[in-house]
């Protein structure tokens, strides 16, 4: 067996049951791991130095083909209506096949780590089939000094092989596609796919099982700090703006997907962004354009063009083109990763029904309730048979990704936010004047100013009013903002017509919430939306 790189020597694959390697390539830095990538024609160099892969029929995760092992610690502890269950035995002979699958492979293992905050990080091997996942994933986690590698002892080892096709009835799984979570052996299995997502939520999916029980919440947000400390978290599904928000010129970055909240205050998950490029603009977003024209930038399904141009207005491949790249690509990141306590907590949302007001306040029962909720809605067109407003209800804004109940996460929020006093805002980014096709989208002007007043603390002080469907405050008027934005009813040339939307989605939030109204107290029950409608 040859071995190349920095390992500890104590650990190698051998530990985990690999035998009968060819190659292993240990933590190799980004210029090794380009000469690999070439030199296996795994990807294409774009004409400024990035690299393109193309992940084939999966352009994005398998959530259906996702298990979590049940044993006798995890039967009690999973939420089981949301996660796929896997027997012991089964994910034995899948680990088994997927070492047998391997032998005689060239492997790449990058040893990474979970979470900014040493008390609460996650030391994550990831051994990958593919040279350009292993580039991948180390843009994406945090790289340890290069001097604890010869002693690094992992918690979490994901074991990555897109060629491996998985077999239902010798497997426990659904198809070809298996991503399988034994959280008792810190083991996470992916074959089938490669689309390299999957490596990076399987290290949030094993933080969301750990942390709760440390009393750290696990959260999928974006988060910026200001000049003053004033650190902000930002919630919202994709499409919402979660990452274009919280990337401010005038406000450090500390991370654009993934967070813990602490006794310390927050700290990002990852080392890296993985970015959407569908439409992507050096004037919308420089930033985050920048890092498409840098070396060891990886860019996911995007277009090139006879010249290896990107083209980021074609998704002819998929719409959920992107690109991942180290955190430091960005001028204005955190160098730590961590800020103190959140001072203000945004929860985004793109409501294409046009009935949301642009901002609102919440209390904290409000908050959690629609923390659980996640409410965004998908527009006409973006899928097949989508030919209207579709409300998505994801809860804690990160479903796919919660190995234990939601209540376990809201709850823990919500004691977290009164603890420290933090202010949070609903806002949304979707539809004004009518719902999609017939109103337009949220000016990013007026978004960015009610932000900026939420941020700056000046919002709080405005007069408010009580929205009659939700029961939320809204503020009647803000510098520098169209006063009739403000009041959603007020923009629709039809005023019964909007009564009869914001009744409709008021009832899409009630069905919903049923099932968490056991797991909540009566205060956040209470601060469900409520159909006293304008016109009555």
């Amino acid at each position: 067996m040859k071995e190349l790189g920095i390992r500890n020597p104590s650990l190698g694959l051998e530990s985990i049951g690999f035998t009968n390697l060819d190659m292993v390539r240990y933590n190799l830095g980004t210029a090794e791991l380009y000469e690999e990538i070439l030199r296996r024609s795994e990807a294409q160099l774009t004409a400024h130095g990035a690299v393109r892969a193309l992940t084939g029929q999966h352009t994005g995760r398998s959530p259906k083909d996702k298990f979590v092992v049940r044993d006798a610690n995890t039967a009690d502890e999973i939420w089981w209506d949301n996660n796929n269950e896997m027997s012991p035995e089964h994910f034995e002979i899948l680990h088994q096949d997927m070492l047998d699958h391997a032998k005689g492979k060239s492997l790449y293992v990058q040893d990474l780590v979970g979470g900014a905050d040493a008390e609460n990080a996650l030391p994550t091997r990831v051994v990958t089939e593919f040279a350009w996942h292993s580039l991948f994933i180390r843009n994406l986690l945090i790289r340890p000094e290069k001097a604890s590698l010869a002693t690094f002892t992992p918690r979490l080892t994901i074991i990555d092989l897109p060629d491996f096709k998985g077999n239902p009835a010798r497997h426990g799984c659904r198809t070809e596609t298996v991503i399988a979570c034994n959280f008792t052996k810190g083991i996470i299995l992916i074959g089938g796919t490669s689309y390299a997502g999957e490596m990076k939520k399987s290290v949030f999916t094993m933080l969301n099982y750990l942390l709760p029980a440390k009393r750290v919440m696990p959260m999928h947000c974006s988060a910026n700090v200001g000049p003053d400390g004033d650190s902000a978290v930002f919630f919202g599904l994709s499409g919402t703006g979660k990452t274009t928000l919280s990337a401010d010129p005038k406000r450090t970055l500390i991370g654009d997907d993934e967070h813990g909240w602490g006794k310390d205050g927050i700290f990002n998950f990852e080392g890296g962004c993985y970015a959407k490029t569908i439409r992507l603009s050096a004037e919308a977003e420089p930033e985050i354009f920048a890092t498409t024209r840098r070396f060891g930038t990886v860019l996911e399904n995007v277009i090139l063009d006879e010249n290896r141009q990107p083209d980021f207005n074609d998704g002819s491949l998929t719409e959920n083109t992107r690109c991942a790249y180290p955190l430091d690509f960005i001028p204005n990141a955190s160098k730590t990763g961590t800020a103190g306590h959140p001072r203000t907590i945004i929860m985004l949302t793109a409501d294409a029904f046009g009935v949301m007001p642009p901002i609102a306040r919440l209390t904290p029962d409000q908050a959690m309730y629609h923390f659980l909720s996640g409410y965004t809605a998908k527009v006409a067109g973006t899928e097949k048979g989508v030919t209207e407003p579709e409300a998505t209800f994801s809860t804690c804004f990160g479903a796919p990704f919660m190995p234990r109940h939601p209540s376990e996460y809201g709850n823990l929020l919500k004691t977290l936010i009164a603890e420290h006093g933090v202010n949070c805002w609903l806002v949304n980014t979707g539809w004004t004047g009518g719902a999609y096709g017939t109103g337009s989208r949220m000016p990013i002007k007026a978004t960015r100013a009610l932000l900026a007043a939420a941020l700056d603390g000046s919002l709080a002080s405005a007069e408010f009013r009580t929205d009659s469907n939700f029961g939320f405050a809204v503020p009647v008027a803000v510098s520098g903002v169209d006063g009739k934005i403000l009041d959603p009813r007020s923009t629709w040339s039809d005023g019964a017509a909007y009564d009869a939307q914001a009744r409709k989605l008021v009832d899409m939030f009630v069905a919903n919430f049923a099932k968490f109204e056991n797991h909540v107290d009566g205060s956040v029950r209470d601060a469900a939306p409520g159909a006293k409608l304008a016109a009555e």
